[in-house]
């Protein structure tokens, strides 16, 4: 039998909230003399719930393409990116992200795809994104789990939010010297 979408994003939904709070639960505060998280265990709950709804509610969009897109989120700011066929579907993803509630932004940072591309295309661009991964967590200078990468063409896209300046220089630098990468578009932003 076949389970409906949305209790299937409903599962997934909570499967992501309870690794939140497991993680959340193993994190180190000030008495330890370490800085307190940037985000809350809860911040985070809610980020991935918006998270998981904006990506329902794009998929449940007839208009727009959601599986070459990628949301990211980060107290209630929804970033975007990925790879759409026109300015439509741009603006309707940006709307439906809008509408979710608990957005209190979005940073929409979705490209045009260029040309048509071809199952061999889509192919090399798979392990360039996999090879892109590799090298971002094999770096123990980037915070790679919170780097998104979507790879059309050999253009690959970094979309996500990490602490610093000096982490998303890092990231381009080790993503520009990736075999089968013609350009990187960097959309990382700071966490605030």
């Amino acid at each position: 039998m076949k389970t409906p979408i949305g209790l299937s994003l409903i599962s997934m939904a909570l499967a992501a909230t309870m690794t939140l709070a497991v993680v959340g639960c193993s994190k180190t505060d000030e008495s330890k003399g370490l800085p307190p998280p940037s985000t809350t265990v809860g911040t985070e709950i809610d980020d991935s719930v918006i998270t998981t709804t904006v990506k329902s509610a794009l998929l449940a969009d007839p208009d727009v393409k959601s599986f070459d897109l990628k949301v990211e989120t980060r107290k209630g700011e929804v970033q975007l990116s990925g790879f759409v066929d026109n300015q439509a579907q741009i603006d309707r993803a940006t709307t439906i992200a809008q509408n979710v509630s608990g957005t209190k932004s979005v940073q929409n940072r979705v490209s045009l795809k260029g040309s048509v591309t071809s199952v061999g295309i889509k192919v090399d661009d798979s392990i360039v994104t996999t090879r892109v991964k590799t090298a971002l967590l094999s770096d123990a200078d980037v915070k790679s789990l919170d780097i998104g990468v979507v790879t059309r063409n050999g253009e690959v896209q970094l979309s996500g939010f990490v602490d610093s300046q000096v982490q998303i220089d890092r990231a381009n630098r080790l993503v520009e010297g990736v075999d089968g990468v013609s350009k990187v578009i960097n959309e990382l932003s700071i966490k605030k």
